[in-house]
């Protein structure tokens, strides 16, 4: 029975020794796991932050390669700016300089213009007394335009030069209109026949009387009423332009 007792100690003091090492490399491995877990855990934080440096690290290489981006075009775009800013200095320049030519072109052309007034005011007033109404108020409204401060040089100019171009076209013209004739204290309605500026003839209205105008009007022979009403028909277009003849002024004669 005791033998049976010692053999029991026995075996569970073998059992015992035999654990002891068991044990001891169940903490071992229980520590390497742990050492392996947090190097691992250290090891991911690690990359993370790698990562994220990273992802910072293209960021801000995608930043700067806008920002040169952006420098390069602000400097087209100033250099562009330069270009404009001198353009515009040249231009203005000009500006100025036509500016004062200008004024010194009209304290030349004003004078001018007001001289070329007075020399249709006497040329209609010595010419041939043909539409004097309509003639003497273009020169009165060209007299009223250039004391107008509302119209332009530029208009006045422009409105004198087109009266000059009537007046020319009358010396290569003919025309035919009726009008209130004064001789002496008897004023009656004509027709007048203007043939340039060469002749200027009326006929009364029956085709009675006819006279042309030398220094003053003066009738004229019986033989010319025809040819003088044959013109008056051209001149309407009534008639296709034909031969006329007719007496012409000439200097101290008259048919």
């Amino acid at each position: 029975m005791q033998r049976y007792k010692w053999i029991e100690r026995y075996w569970l003091i073998a059992t015992l020794l035999t654990a002891v090492p068991l044990v001891s490399q169940a903490g071992s491995l229980e520590n390497a796991i742990d050492s392996q877990v947090k190097t691992d855990v250290a090891a991911q934080k690690s990359q993370q932050q790698i990562d994220g440096l990273a992802d910072e690290t293209v960021e801000l290489l995608a930043e700067y390669r806008e920002a040169l981006r952006q420098t390069d075009s602000l400097r087209a775009y100033n250099d562009q700016l330069d270009k404009l800013v001198s353009s515009q200095q040249k231009e203005l320049a000009s500006i100025n300089n036509q500016l004062r030519n200008i004024e010194s072109t009209q304290r030349d052309i004003v004078p001018l213009m007001l001289k070329m007034i007075d020399t249709m005011a006497q040329f209609v007033a010595l010419d041939l007394p043909f539409l004097p109404k309509e003639r003497q108020a273009r020169v009165i409204q060209l007299q009223t335009l250039m004391e107008r401060a509302d119209v332009t040089i530029a208009e006045k100019y422009r409105r004198i030069l087109e009266a000059y171009q009537v007046e020319t076209e009358y010396g290569r013209t003919i025309e035919a209109y009726r009008d209130k004739l004064t001789v002496g204290e008897m004023t009656r309605t004509v027709d007048f026949l203007r043939i340039g500026r060469v002749s200027l003839y009326y006929l009364t209205l029956d085709g009675l009387e006819a006279g042309i105008w030398n220094e003053g009007w003066q009738l004229l022979s019986n033989e010319y009423r025809h040819p003088i009403s044959q013109g008056l028909k051209v001149a309407k277009k009534q008639l296709p332009p034909d031969l006329l003849v007719l007496p012409v002024k000439a200097a101290g004669m008259m048919p």
